[in-house]
């Protein structure tokens, strides 16, 4: 049975670079040092406002658009055809929720920050290997708007929606609140699921070793069977003993809980029959396994909480999700996963097939990528004066802007407004797409 077995036999899916496997597996670069540059020096300004429409020196990037890094909400998409698979509602929801903390855990240790997408930028992503298309577009500048949308090859499966994200700088940390709806729809069992992501901070400004963690409420409907997941994503707390730790549980339509999930968004999450949760929390910890080896022990980081200790498994859990190891110079590479490594390669024979907006074209993303700073600065500005030339240009026409493969609309299982996909993108009809770069 689901309860009695591995959902995820270990999976790395990770390791399958592309259809087209190159060989990536570092980047041109190494990342480029910070240490001569105080981001406290930019932001002491700046307390409590909204971070979106501060420039900052383009060294505290990492060489990825923010359409990029949306594309890592794919980086387990095994999980979601794990649940396909499934004929039991309950065992389906488990995996979504799985999948919706699989999601933020490449952002662990991602403290650079990624380029602003210009507004018409696009970015496409096709793995026949893990067998879907995924299509991302900034439909808006002010406020800053990305939607994207992921298709199964065999039409399994839809995954969209779109991020509004709000900065704030507080003092000592940046807290991210990306704003959006995401919706996954199982084709098969004719399910939507909804959820909203946990905010983000990155701690430590001013001084010592930035440090990330995820924290609020995430809950996850089952809009076609009323099953309902909550999860929260716990704070540090005072001595670090919570620390990218998450809590949740299953419910059915009647208010019964089914299954309790614990686990870390930076490791593993398990499911466990309610019962046995309640009797491991009688008897302390004391008599609970330690797994070790399948979750990663973090290291002591300076200036930050040290992690304890790792997950403590309960007697008849069942693991749902169990995150890959991270290459061994990914702390010189952006601490990018194997999969983020590839995400802005461009292979022989790609640019004749890609959208002229597509973000692999961006020259200056492209030149940071390579370790020219100089000149990733220079094309960096070279765009945001374009960018600003034509959003005046269109202003005293007064035109607005059209955007090219989203519409605005009403999302079909919550009513709120969303930005949804038009189609055609993958005809490669590029003809009226803006000239940006």
């Amino acid at each position: 049975s689901f309860k009695d077995a591995l959902v995820n036999d270990c999976k790395d899916s990770s390791n399958a670079i592309r259809p087209q496997d190159n060989g990536v597996k570092t980047l041109p670069a190494p990342m480029i040092s910070r240490s001569d540059y105080s981001v406290w020096g930019i932001l002491k300004k700046c307390v409590g406002m909204d971070l979106s429409k501060i420039t900052m020196p383009i060294v505290f990037n990492e060489p990825l658009s923010f359409l990029q890094r949306m594309s890592e909400y794919m980086q387990h998409t095994h999980l979601i055809h794990k649940a396909c698979t499934l004929s039991d509602s309950i065992d389906r929801m488990q995996v979504v929720a799985a999948f919706a903390v699989s999601s933020v855990a490449s952002q662990l240790d991602r403290t650079g920050k990624p380029f602003n997408p210009l507004l018409g930028e696009t970015y496409e992503l096709t793995r026949e290997d893990e067998g879907y298309r995924f299509i991302t577009e900034q439909v808006s500048h002010h406020p800053p708007i990305s939607a994207f949308h992921a298709q199964s090859l065999k039409q399994e499966f839809e995954f969209h929606g779109s991020i509004h994200p709000k900065l704030k700088f507080w003092g000592k940390s940046v807290e991210a609140e990306p704003k959006g709806t995401m919706t996954l729809e199982l084709l098969k069992h004719k399910e939507a699921y909804t959820w909203t992501n946990p905010f983000c901070c990155v701690h430590n400004i001013i001084m010592g070793k930035l440090w990330i963690e995820q924290y609020g409420t995430v809950e996850i409907e089952n809009h076609h069977t009323g099953d309902r997941c909550v999860l929260n994503f716990k704070p540090c707390g005072l001595f670090g003993k919570e620390l990218h730790k998450v809590e949740g549980h299953i419910q059915d339509k009647s208010k019964k809980k089914r299954r309790v999930l614990y686990g870390k968004w930076t490791e593993c999450m398990y499911s466990v029959d309610p019962k046995m949760y309640e009797a491991s929390k009688n008897k302390g910890d004391a008599k609970i396994k330690t797994q070790l080896g399948g979750c990663i022990l973090s290291k002591e980081t300076e200036g930050g909480p040290e992690v304890q200790e790792t997950v403590a498994v309960i007697p008849g859990s069942a693991l749902l999700w169990r995150i890959a190891p991270r290459p061994p110079d990914s702390e010189q590479m952006y601490n990018f996963t194997r999969f983020t490594m590839t995400l802005n390669e461009l292979e022989p024979g790609m640019e004749r097939l890609l959208a002229p907006t597509d973000c692999r074209l961006r020259p200056d993303i492209r030149a940071m990528e390579n370790g020219d700073l100089d000149t990733a600065h220079v094309e960096k500005d070279r765009l945001e004066e374009k960018q600003r030339v034509g959003r005046k240009e269109r202003s005293n026409a007064e035109e607005e802007w059209l955007t090219r493969w989203f519409q605005l609309g009403s999302n079909h299982h919550t009513g709120a407004q969303d930005w949804l996909y038009k189609g055609k993108y993958f005809d490669r009809n590029y003809t009226n797409c803006p000239n940006i770069y």
